[in-house]
């Protein structure tokens, strides 16, 4: 397994986010669905990661949106079918690295009560729960998790 720094705009890409979107819309109404769109993931100040198996299959993705003195996890998912192999520790770990080589030192993420698998996936990673912050409406449906990240020497 190989994960790296991609751009967006890729066919198997797109498919992961499409599925993402698809998991994501049986969980939870419109309204309580924050993405990004691929649009939006192209943009200067996001990181973009793909983890890839050795036949060069896309098995995952994540992000971090550098904003003013934080960064955000987004768009993490991992193929149903490859998830139990550590996929989305090697995302986070990867884009936490990314992060501080940005000086970047916090990074935060919103997820929602029903992902059981994912709160426990960033409980393990050190985030912590936290109270709401930048744009999120107050949704019950979301938790809001924060981890500090010390910068790359």
């Amino acid at each position: 397994m190989h994960v790296a720094l991609e751009p967006v705009d890729q066919p198997d890409i797109i498919a992961l986010i499409d599925a993402l979107d698809a998991y994501q819309g049986a969980l939870y109404p419109p309204e309580s669905n924050y993405h990004l769109s691929v649009a939006e993931l192209k943009q200067p100040n996001v990181l973009f990661s793909v983890v890839r198996g050795s036949d060069g299959r896309a098995l995952g993705c994540g992000a971090v949106v550098l904003l003013d003195g934080y960064g955000e996890l987004k768009r993490m998912y991992v193929s149903p079918a490859e998830r139990g192999r550590g996929i989305a520790k090697a995302i986070i770990t990867f884009l936490e690295a990314e992060a501080s080589r940005h000086c970047c030192t916090i990074l935060r993420l919103e997820t929602g009560i029903h992902q059981a698998e994912a709160l426990a996936l960033y409980a393990r990673s050190g985030y912590a729960r936290r109270g709401r912050y930048g744009e999120y409406p107050e949704d019950p449906l979301s938790v809001f998790m924060e981890k500090a990240i010390a910068l790359s020497a």
